[in-house]
């Protein structure tokens, strides 16, 4: 398998070599255009069960796997303008849910709770538990950049995280008190221990949606 990241960071895509017989695993809708000879299979695989895909809150929970019959190619895209990440590592990592977009197809991926949902800060961190030994291709909102620890803590807004290695130790908490948090707009962040990588996103999801929707037309 080859790769190349195309048009970065503000709308990435990748472009997938693929060899005859190779296979991609990708989220559903990722799939921008293909040669005529790759033929697609969709399955859960054991990705997810009943209650894990509820508490994913209606996040795509299917792969389509992707196989060449001979030489082909696949370009692959989020749904959203922002940044595409390759990873390349046997290690285990802990990706946000929509940050997962494409992975070799021996990827495990299994769920993992990591927060919890408040008033006060949206969304806790549902994380995907992916493990591959070729290329984890992870999408962002906006650019991604990413911070190397070594036995230190770091403190991230949950709204931020892409995705981060296994070695790390995490909690997720708001930040401040009651007062703080109105005031600063600041909610939920996760604090991380330990030695590791953090990837994380130049924009959020939810501080988007929370500055676009005083601007849209009201219904009355």
């Amino acid at each position: 398998m080859k790769y190349e990241i195309i048009n970065r960071p503000s709308y990435s895509m990748a472009n997938i070599q693929l060899a005859s017989g190779e296979a991609i695993k990708a989220e559903a809708g990722a799939m921008v255009s293909m040669s005529s000879n790759i033929e697609i299979q969709t399955e859960t695989g054991g990705l997810l069960g009943a209650v894990k895909r509820s508490m994913l809150g209606g996040e795509s929970i299917f792969l389509n796997t992707f196989r060449s019959q001979g030489m082909g190619e696949i370009q692959l895209a989020p749904s959203y303008p922002g940044d595409v990440e390759v990873i390349e590592t046997h290690e285990t990592l802990y990706a946000q849910s929509g940050s997962f977009m494409a992975a070799s197809e021996d990827v495990e991926i299994d769920t993992k709770f990591g927060g919890f949902k408040t008033f006060f800060g949206g969304e806790g961190l549902f994380l995907l538990k992916v493990r591959a030994s070729g290329p984890i291709f992870l999408s962002s909102f906006g650019a991604i950049y990413h911070r190397e620890l070594v036995n230190e803590r770091f403190v991230v807004d949950t709204g931020h995280i892409v995705a981060f290695t296994e070695g790390l130790d995490f909690h997720v908490r708001k930040i401040g008190g009651l007062k703080s948090t109105f005031l600063s707009g600041e909610g939920l962040v996760a604090e991380f221990e330990g030695t590791g990588t953090v990837y994380m996103q130049t924009r959020s999801v939810d501080s988007f949606v929370g500055w676009l929707i005083p601007m849209l037309p009201s219904r009355d």
